[in-house]
Parts: C-alpha cells; sequence; structure tokens
C-alpha cells in the first residue's frame, strides 16, 4: 500500500505542509507511523480525503451533458490564425489546451480572462505512476 509523508501529501492536495499537519492534528487526516517513525499517510486514505475535500468552482452553464469531466477555469491565452485557434484554460493548478476552430473562438469571445468550461470526453485516456527505477 503506497504511503505519503506529510509534505508529500501537501503537494498532492495543493496546500502547505502546516495545513496538512492541522487536518492530522484535528483528526480529519489519519496518519501513522513509518518504520522509521516518520508520520506516513496511507495512500487510500488520501485518495479518499482529496476526493471529499475537492472544491471545484460551480459550472456557470445551466445544461445537462453525458460527460463527466468539467474543469471550470479561466482562458489564459488564445492563439488563432485564420482556420484554427489553440485556447489555453487554467482550471486551478491544471493547464488544459484545446484546439478549435477560429470561427468557434470568435463567436465564443474567448479571450484571456474570459470564464470558460473544458469539457473532456474521450475513450482514450493514458494514465502513468511513477516507474520503480527497474
Amino acid at each position: 500500500m503506497p504511503q505519503f509523508r506529510i509534505a508529500e501529501a501537501a503537494r498532492l492536495l495543493g496546500v502547505s505542509d502546516d495545513t496538512v499537519r492541522r487536518w492530522v492534528d484535528a483528526g480529519t487526516l489519519p496518519v501513522r507511523a513509518d518504520a522509521s517513525n516518520r508520520k506516513v499517510i496511507d495512500g487510500a486514505a488520501l485518495a479518499a480525503f482529496a476526493r471529499e475535500h475537492a472544491a471545484a468552482p460551480p459550472d456557470p452553464s445551466d445544461v445537462q451533458r453525458s460527460a463527466r469531466n468539467r474543469l471550470v477555469g479561466l482562458v489564459t491565452s488564445v492563439v488563432a490564425d485564420r482556420v484554427m485557434a489553440q485556447v489555453e484554460i487554467q482550471c486551478g493548478p491544471h493547464r488544459i489546451v484545446s484546439l478549435m476552430s477560429s470561427e468557434a473562438v470568435r463567436e465564443m469571445g474567448l479571450e484571456p480572462g474570459v470564464l470558460a468550461v473544458a469539457v473532456i470526453k474521450s475513450t482514450t485516456v493514458v494514465v502513468e505512476t511513477p516507474g520503480s527505477g527497474s
């Protein structure tokens, strides 16, 4: 079972080490001592905590969709030519890049600072894990 030290958990949750320590002290996030007597958090417990405490901005659209992967963010860059455009959206810590027609960019009024929702529907999602070096 994977284990994460407090600093690693803080990086994964996007908070400070002190915040994780406060959650540990409050009993919100369970820890135990590893073989070296360092505080570690069980990977499954950390994943459950991350899911329970995930706070995404509310989706501004009032549309029902089958796609479950909806990321709300701000447009940070638009590079367009006559036919195609590259649009970057910062959704929390995630940078999403979309290629679309320049016509769509104009019709939607996409420019830096505009609130947007990246809707991702894909049957191909590549999942990677850190290598063990072997």
